[in-house]
């Protein structure tokens, strides 16, 4: 008789190898993997748009290399300098803040 394989949830496998929700560990890989996706998004819209990172840079007044670290989700960031880039990409802009249960939206 063939022994089924045991199957888990990407919450198990998350929980097992990277920690539980609310460690350091965890916190920190699901920022990376928040940046990582954020830059990759600016990335696409900007060759969607037609610009290039110098280009995207003029719009918002800082350096091509800035753009290039966010793009490349490297170096640290200013949420500041993301909502320009946004802004600059034409991007709709939506941001809520949740603490201790109290809802704060900016749309």
């Amino acid at each position: 008789m063939k022994k089924e394989m045991k199957k888990y949830t990407l919450g198990e496998i998350k929980d097992q190898f990277l920690g539980q929700d609310g460690t350091k560990e965890r916190d920190i890989y699901e920022y990376e993997l928040k940046m990582e996706i954020l830059g990759d998004l600016i990335k696409q819209t900007r060759k969607e748009r037609n610009l290039t990172q110098e280009q995207l840079g003029e719009l918002i007044g800082v350096q091509k290399a800035q753009i290039s670290r966010l793009e490349n989700h490297t170096g640290n960031v200013t949420l500041s300098t993301i909502l320009k880039v946004f802004s600059a990409l034409k991007a709709k802009i939506k941001l809520q803040v949740e603490l201790e249960g109290n809802k704060f939206q900016i749309a």
